[in-house]
């Protein structure tokens, strides 16, 4: 009889224990959210620091439409030589690069590299890891900044254009990434940032298959940074996901804006500033203007026709260049 008992109870005592100890994890991870709330809460009011990158040999790609010859790609080739990061320029269009690069070396405070290569095709890229490696070094940051736009309606964009617009804004991170992280993991330490969009969190109109790429970045670096937490690496590899509105590069040929003093085309150096800064905090995500994300976040809890209203009142987006 004794002996049944302790059959018995002794489950029945383990299922406690076992809700008992869900509660108190549970309890742990209400206690750490909030103190991440306040922390984050100070920080808006007193910034983090900035992490020095100085001596940081930064691999960037650059957009295969607007060159290296203007735009972000060039803001940030001259924004990380100004502070002493090793820049390597990488772009098919060899003579836009080379302006680039000289432009960054007359600012006499970081070196500066130029790399001629076509990153949506995954044998020049491994090549190009192997050649950095043996002539400068191993990189401890990537930033993928490659982008092209077909902007018309979804039946009038021909298979080339879809499949190459998949091969430049998509697969070329793939490679990228493939190619340097293991640069990263040498060094036991890294940075990889990556360029979406605000089209990688709202859909709009003439760019479907721009938008679908969008959103695959986003998808490529959240589950890369839940990879990387899970391995040996947590914590010394980073990564940033970067969402900016449009932006005046000749990339939206035909933009529409509704409240241009709002939200009107934004200025490239203010956007390459703003994703230093974001990689200098490790922040992993961010929209420019930050406000987005967190607009963006707040209409997903809506019904879906709140999210339209809101978006038909904003009333932004590109019209169609075949017009």
């Amino acid at each position: 009889m004794i002996e049944r008992e302790i059959i018995h109870t002794t489950p029945a005592s383990k299922r406690i224990f076992d809700v008992l100890k869900d509660v108190l994890q549970f309890a742990e991870l209400y206690v750490r959210i909030l103190l991440e709330l306040f922390v984050t809460l100070v920080q808006i009011v007193l910034p983090k620091k900035q992490k020095d990158v100085s001596g940081e040999i930064v691999h960037h790609t650059y957009p295969q439409i607007t060159g290296t010859g203007h735009g972000i790609g060039q803001e940030l080739a001259l924004h990380y030589a100004s502070l002493g990061s090793t820049v390597l320029c990488v772009d098919i269009d060899g003579k836009n690069n080379l302006q680039t690069v000289e432009k960054a070396k007359r600012l006499q405070l970081g070196e500066v590299y130029s790399y001629s290569c076509d990153v949506s095709k995954r044998d020049e890229v491994m090549a190009l890891a192997d050649r950095v490696k043996s002539e400068v070094g191993c990189i401890s940051v990537l930033v993928n900044n490659v982008g092209i736009m077909p902007t018309h309606p979804i039946l009038q964009q021909s298979a080339e254009e879809i499949q190459r617009v998949f091969d430049v804004n998509v697969f070329s991170q793939f490679w990228t990434i493939q190619a340097f992280l293991p640069h990263m993991q040498e060094k036991g330490r890294g940075h990889i940032i990556c360029m979406s969009s605000i089209a990688g969190l709202v859909g709009i109109s003439n760019l479907v298959p721009y938008c679908a790429t969008k959103f695959a970045v986003r998808g490529l670096m959240e589950a890369l940074h839940a990879e990387l937490r899970e391995g040996p690496y947590r914590d010394l590899i980073r990564t940033t996901t970067i969402f900016p509105y449009m932006t005046n590069t000749g990339l939206c040929k035909h933009p529409k804006v509704k409240f241009p003093s709002i939200l009107g085309l934004l200025d490239p150096k203010q956007v390459a500033k703003r994703i230093v800064e974001a990689h200098r905090t490790d922040l992993m995500e961010v929209t420019i203007p930050s406000c987005l994300l967190h607009i963006n976040n707040w209409t997903r809890l809506l019904p879906d026709h709140c999210g339209l209203m809101l978006k038909d009142f904003i009333d932004s987006g590109v019209e169609s260049d075949l017009i």
